[in-house]
């Protein structure tokens, strides 16, 4: 069987209790390459009664899951990891034909995926609470980890892998059941995922329902669903973390990025504009830490700019199954999106260095061109808001001060970057700069060791480290007494020279 054929077969599928099987939806949307515009697949809309017989049925799993040992959790956890890079190509072909982006990012992608597993599946064994000095004398206080129970996760397109397998890999180790609802955009690839955890693990510990926003909120509001990670919009984070609160329900919020990019005299410029294409371009500018906004100081601005547009000019764009360094954005109501952000910047007085438009060669597929913006100033809209696009917009500043007061304007709070050898600089930006992540010299990198996640719109909690396993486990306090005295310090009756001595 063909990879296209497999791709096919996954239509309409979702894994519920165990099992790969056709929703018994009547509702289902088309599944659309986005280099080609062919119709590959379709997805179900899962229908209610299957969201709650995946809860009834991850909260039965949970409980087996979490009465194995934590060393049969983490081996478990181990095998997982070996079949899906036994898989990796077959994943990485599925994810460049359902969202575009080259062969290369894709087969990444499951290499982050498995190294997350891994490191999740070693530290969730490591420590299930802690002893604490006793505040009585003889008595035991201490710590228990527990997880939450049922958790729902809620995924966008640009990684669902590497995201899922953040969450979930975390939640798993914690010894939480997980629901996954997919993007629209990488619903098979999801679901190609999900077939190594549903062959090791308990049934139903860990399923996916497929299908738009209704069936997200379903799984939010579901009262026997524990807990919510999402990653993805504003205005449903929102959505979601509200009805979480309502509920008193935890949640891990990861949205929109809009992330500044600086770059200082001292920087060596072949380095940094090289940085700044990679940046501003990887996976077609479809990430929430792509570089969104640069600052550069203006003794090295025309000379960066040339540099960076040389780097553009060579980026190869096009099909993801061939040799290219971008392909097209997922969606054309994203390329639409995208082109209207491009056009406004272009009325408030941005002018186009390099791009702007679509590739000439192709007729078919949603190709846009990397996109430089120069003559860019700080109140334009497209520093305001996450283009979500490959387009790098330059705003030309006379000192690091100017240049950390713009990158800390912004409503968001996601990641920043910064180029030079200055160390003074270096010490100023891991202190002034707003954002849960800062790069130095070192774009975009992540380690599964080191916590990922933002401040101020871009979200609430932590994914990765020991901050992410936590997100998915909560903490009982304990204290035993194990002679069982009467604790006679406190208890009835008072003495009488304890008394309001009037």
């Amino acid at each position: 069987m063909s990879m296209l054929e497999r791709i096919n077969d996954l239509g309409h599928t979702i894994w519920l209790n165990g099992e790969l099987k056709k929703s018994q939806s009547t509702e289902q949307r088309d599944i659309i390459d986005p280099a080609t515009e062919n119709v590959i697949s379709n997805l179900a809309e899962t229908a209610e009664t299957e969201v709650n017989d995946a809860v009834a049925a991850a909260s039965v799993a949970q409980n087996l899951w979490w009465k194995k040992s934590a060393l049969e959790r983490a081996e478990t956890m181990h095998d997982i990891a070996n079949d899906l890079l036994s898989m990796k190509e077959q994943l990485a072909e599925t994810l460049t034909r359902e969202m575009g982006k080259p062969y290369k990012e894709s087969a990444d992608e499951v290499d982050w995926s498995v190294s997350a597993i891994r490191y999740y599946a070693e530290i969730g064994r490591n420590d299930m609470g802690r002893v604490i000095g006793p505040a009585v004398e003889g008595h035991l206080n201490y710590t228990y980890k527990l997880p939450h129970g049922v958790v729902a996760s809620i995924q966008p397109f640009n990684y669902p892998m590497t995201l899922l397998s953040w969450e979930g890999a975390a939640a798993l180790a914690a010894g939480n059941a997980v629901i996954a609802k997919p993007s629209e955009y990488t619903t098979l690839t999801t679901l190609l995922y999900a077939g190594p955890f549903n062959k090791h693990l308990p049934a139903g510990l860990f399923q996916v329902v497929t299908g738009g926003g209704n069936v997200g909120r379903q799984l939010v509001e579901h009262p026997n669903v524990n807990m919510v990670a999402f990653t993805g919009s504003v205005p449903t984070g929102k959505m979601i973390a509200r009805t979480c609160g309502e509920r008193m329900k935890p949640s891990l919020i990861e949205t929109s990025g809009n992330d500044p990019f600086l770059v200082m005299p001292s920087a060596p410029l072949d380095v940094s504009a090289r940085g700044a294409a990679f940046s501003a371009f990887m996976n077609c500018g479809q990430i929430c830490v792509s570089a969104e906004r640069f600052y550069v100081h203006e003794e090295i601005h025309d000379t960066f700019v040339e540099k960076l547009t040389e780097h553009a000019k060579k980026i190869r764009v096009g099909n993801g199954l061939t040799k290219v360094e971008m392909g097209p954005m997922v969606a054309e109501k994203e390329r639409a999106r995208f082109e209207g952000i491009v056009a406004r910047a272009r009325e408030q007085g941005a002018t186009v260095a390099h791009g702007g438009g679509r590739p000439s060669e192709f007729n078919r597929g949603w190709f846009v061109e990397p996109t430089i913006l120069t003559d860019c100033t700080p109140d334009m809209d497209i520093f305001h808001n996450e283009s979500f696009g490959p387009v790098a917009p330059i705003c030309k500043v006379k000192d690091f001060d100017e240049a950390l007061s713009h990158a800390n304007n912004s409503k968001y709070g996601l990641g920043a970057c910064l180029y030079t050898m200055d160390m003074k600089e270096s010490a100023r930006a891991a202190e002034e700069l707003d954002g849960g992540m800062v790069w130095i010299n070192a774009p975009l990198l992540d380690n599964d060791a080191g916590p990922f996640g933002g401040t101020k719109m871009s979200g609430m909690g932590r994914q990765l480290g020991s901050e992410g396993l936590e997100t998915f486990r909560k903490t009982k306090f304990m204290w035993v007494d194990p002679f069982c005295g009467t604790q006679d310090f406190w208890w009835f009756p008072y003495a009488d020279n304890e008394s309001y001595p009037g």
